[in-house]
């Protein structure tokens, strides 16, 4: 513990302080004039399958062959863009429930199980053995906050696109990307308080949570706010943080048992509702999502959560009338393992996220694929980080410059995020 937190004295800052600026879940073209960067979180993928249809397109033609450095170029600014927009810091779809599940909490210690349905008090049964699987049962004290320093790299393995019965598949190998190596620092603070800084292809996204607003950035958009009920951090609920996992899946239902690899496990579900889910869209902006929802695969014999899948389809409207309307489907399933005993809670040290992207329209038969990879690890984990203050997850001021300019578009009001 003594080494771990000099370790964390020495890391902590290295350069001179800075605003933070957060991070942004969908990335986007640089050149956007005010008014389309509403349509910010998808424009950027949009973007991205065009340099990977042209590069597609023209690679067969020997007139292009000269030129295919400047497409490698293009596509691999786009493949880091969408990469950070996908697997970056991607949030739950739900708010966490209670605010510390400690054996005395009413959540775990007064749970009434009559007209209770069969599926959730399964489901709280289930958390209760992965509480004590990870040891906060035992804790007499919980952490008021945590520090995890890690590194990761991405890829984009391989892109399918079809028109008709015409589909053409770029990458998986062939396209020399071997990917991006990156590193990352998360800091958190009970209650629901997180911020994270990522860097990966020598880009820097920050975002975070004071509690009340999720907050984001990137080099190519800017600040701005996420929309709908503050939900926490996908990376926090992949082993780094059993309470907040354990809270996030306290409603949830049990949909039985499943077997991931070797293990038997049970699987727990959790949805964003309607109401949420309005929160979350914006009235008049082009991305409407339609429905968002995880599941936590949580092994049978040694309690722990092993795999964590979520899904999320987004309705994207055109502004012509006469284009219909474009669907877009991601799905990242993210393996969980190497748990190891950090002060007495059990946390886990590595993990492989699988992400892919579905485009498809209503009546089209054309769509695109594109499937991408993350493999991560931790570094260091210090519970308890003397200094840490409520000041240091204070959003950026200009988060809230909109508010209080009436002469200054709403650039960033409709931007929706995963």
């Amino acid at each position: 513990m003594s080494n771990s937190k000099s370790y964390w004295r020495k890391q902590r800052w290295g350069t001179p302080p800075q605003m933070l600026t957060p991070l942004m879940e969908g990335p986007d073209p640089d050149m956007q004039d005010e008014r389309a960067k509403k349509e910010s979180s998808w424009e950027a993928i949009r973007e991205w399958f065009k340099v990977h249809k042209g590069i597609s397109g023209n690679m067969s033609s020997p007139s292009v062959q000269p030129h295919c450095n400047s497409y490698d170029v293009a596509a691999k600014g786009q493949d880091v863009r969408l990469l950070l927009g996908v697997l970056g810091c991607p949030l739950a779809p739900i708010s966490v429930v209670g605010s510390d599940l400690l054996p005395d909490d009413p959540l775990l210690g007064s749970f009434q199980i009559k007209n209770v349905p069969f599926e959730t008090s399964t489901a709280h049964y289930i958390i209760q053995q992965y509480l004590a699987a990870t040891g906060c049962l035992k804790r007499a004290k919980a952490a008021k906050n945590m520090y995890a320093t890690g590194i990761m790299k991405m890829s984009c393995c391989e892109t399918e696109i079809a028109a008709g019965k015409s589909v053409k598949t770029l990458g998986g190998g062939g396209n020399g990307r071997s990917g991006d190596s990156g590193c990352f620092v998360l800091w958190q603070m009970h209650p629901g308080m997180w911020s994270l800084e990522l860097v990966l292809g020598g880009t820097k996204l920050i975002s975070g949570s004071d509690g009340k607003t999720v907050w984001r950035h990137t080099p190519w958009l800017g600040t701005h706010a996420a929309k709908g009920p503050q939900r926490p951090l996908r990376r926090l609920i992949q082993g780094l943080d059993p309470k907040t996992t354990a809270g996030l899946f306290a409603k949830a239902q049990c949909l039985g048992e499943r077997r991931i690899g070797d293990d038997d496990c049970f699987v727990l579900k959790v949805s964003a509702d309607r109401d949420s889910l309005i929160e979350r869209n914006d009235a008049g902006a082009p991305a409407e999502v339609i429905r968002h929802a995880l599941y936590g695969y949580f092994c049978q014999k040694s309690g722990l959560l092993i795999y964590l899948e979520d899904s999320h389809l987004t309705r994207v409207t055109t502004i012509s009338p006469e284009d219909e309307a474009v669907y877009w489907e991601t799905t990242i399933g993210s393996s969980i393992g190497d748990y190891r005993d950090v002060d007495g809670v059990a946390v886990a040290h590595c993990g492989r996220a699988v992400a892919t992207v579905f485009r498809f329209g209503e009546t089209s038969l054309q769509y695109s694929r594109t499937r991408m990879e993350e493999m991560w690890r931790i570094d260091d984990v210090v519970f308890d980080v003397p200094g840490l203050s409520l000041d240091s997850f204070i959003p950026p001021a200009d988060i809230f410059e909109d508010d209080n300019n009436i002469s200054t578009p709403p650039v960033y009001s409709n931007v929706n995020s995963r």
